[in-house]
């Protein structure tokens, strides 16, 4: 049986996958890091910076999720017009909602550097 952490953390990747945010199981308060975005608060906030990415994503594969407690990390890769991109995520879960996400990746197929 899945764990319901992860059911969410699954429609907020399948959301990205989809380029349909409203998919996602997101807090109205959620906070996010990533190195790309920086550090930030709120759904509305996430979803914009998102939504300049979506037209870049091809498809999301998971290879793996690790749970405990409310939290989920993720391994999954982007397929990207930048080229694969593999992802290390770390989600806190609350009431079904995703409250927080932590993303590390190296930005450099997307910033352009080397």
């Amino acid at each position: 049986m899945k764990n319901h952490n992860i059911t969410a953390v699954e429609a907020y990747l399948s959301s990205l996958e989809k380029h349909d945010l409203s998919l996602a199981p997101m807090d109205d308060e959620i906070s996010f890091d990533n190195p790309v975005a920086g550090k930030g608060a709120g759904a509305e906030n996430l979803t914009a910076f998102l939504s300049g990415f979506l037209p870049a994503i091809k498809s999301v594969r998971i290879l793996q999720h690790v749970s405990e407690g409310d939290y989920v990390v993720t391994h999954w890769e982007a397929d990207t017009v930048f080229g694969i991109i593999p992802m290390l995520e770390k989600f806190h879960v609350i009431d079904g909602k995703i409250a927080e996400t932590i993303a590390y990746f190296d930005p450099r197929p997307i910033i352009g550097g080397s």
